[in-house]
């Protein structure tokens, strides 16, 4: 069944052309996004809605449905506006369905949005570890999910990019090459994996944003990054990106030598949020890890969001009844003693 709400002329092209063919979306694009402008609260408060999923054959629909009543996220809000959702896609592994976010959730989120009266769906991403994103889709599987629904996708690794100030100020970066969609899409949707990571300790709805960034600008894997420290960059891309919603999903993630080496992990969840820190925040506490510990999130404490468990407002199901600890790596530095509860 064809996705409603995405009014496209239906054309005779192959696979290969309709996911390229979708690439000009963006292009004439111009302008800029909100801003976060580094502010400081220190009395900030946001909700996360955890749901029990235990597979992918569930009906994740109606989890977004209950997240998005819990969240507050209406047809009022949503009507009209385009969507991007940006998934973890980092390489072309078929049947490894822990390294990239599964094409069931994507899907699901595109129908949930499309319920609330959304205009346009959309689904762009830059690999970062393979320059040809239309075979990591093949192989992923979401590419028949695209095609099949007639989902446009945006290979943001090419496209054409307008100069930001970068507001977050951490990396010696003094403005962001941001993708043209950015410009035209009235939400941005980070849709993440719950992985550990051998830089980052994690890698959630935060670190899932180096995928916005074109790798014409910034090399694989992203290369300028990894230079001006991770870290650091994750901090600047979320302060001058502003995403405005983000997605978990944490059905069956990766541990270990994540994002790509890892071992899957079944936490049977998905998690949402407005707010990334606090998202984030709450996936690490499922995970068993101390978001205190994990040097990007303690660095958004009271600047991107909060990440204090009191500040945080946990709708649907509680951390303790879904905590299902992952295996971290003491030979990996940035896993090194950031269990919760460890000294």
């Amino acid at each position: 069944m064809t996705l409603r709400g995405n009014t496209r002329k239906k054309v005779d092209w192959g696979r290969r052309e309709f996911l390229l063919g979708s690439l000009g979306w963006g292009f004439a694009a111009s302008g800029g996004l909100s801003v976060l402008g580094g502010c400081t609260k220190r009395d900030w408060r946001a909700d996360t809605f955890i749901a029990k999923v235990q597979n992918y054959e569930a009906d994740i629909v109606s989890a977004f449905g209950k997240g998005f009543r819990e969240l507050a996220v209406g047809a009022e809000e949503i009507k009209g506006k385009r969507i991007l959702l940006k998934p973890n896609l980092i390489e072309p592994h078929a049947g490894a369905g822990h390294i990239n976010t599964h094409p069931g959730v994507v899907r699901a989120a595109a129908e949930a949005f499309l319920r609330l009266g959304a205009s346009e769906v959309l689904v762009g991403e830059g690999p970062g570890h393979s320059r040809d994103s239309v075979l990591v889709l093949e192989e992923s599987g979401l590419g028949d999910v695209l095609a099949g629904e007639h989902i446009p996708f945006v290979d943001l690794n090419y496209e054409p990019g307008y100069k930001a100030r970068n507001l977050g100020r951490q990396s010696r970066l003094a403005t962001l090459t941001l993708p043209a969609t950015l410009a035209r899409a009235d939400w941005v949707v980070s849709v993440a994996k719950m992985k550990t990571h051998h830089w980052a300790g994690v890698t959630l709805s935060m670190k899932n944003l180096f995928g916005l960034m074109p790798g014409i600008y910034y090399g694989w894997p992203k290369n300028v990054f990894h230079w001006e420290g991770i870290d650091r960059c994750i901090f600047d891309i979320n302060a001058t990106v502003k995403p405005h919603f983000a997605i978990v999903d944490g059905i069956v993630g990766m541990e270990g030598d994540g994002p790509i080496m890892g071992n899957p992990h079944h936490a049977g969840v998905i998690v949402m949020g407005r707010n990334l820190p606090a998202l984030d925040a709450t996936c690490a506490r499922i995970m068993g890890i101390d978001p205190y510990k994990v040097v990007h999130l303690a660095a958004s404490s009271g600047r991107l969001g909060p990440i204090r468990e009191s500040d945080i407002r946990q709708r649907g199901e509680r951390i303790a009844s879904v905590r299902t600890d992952f295996a971290l790596l003491d030979r990996i530095h940035a896993q090194r003693g950031i269990r919760l509860g460890s000294r």
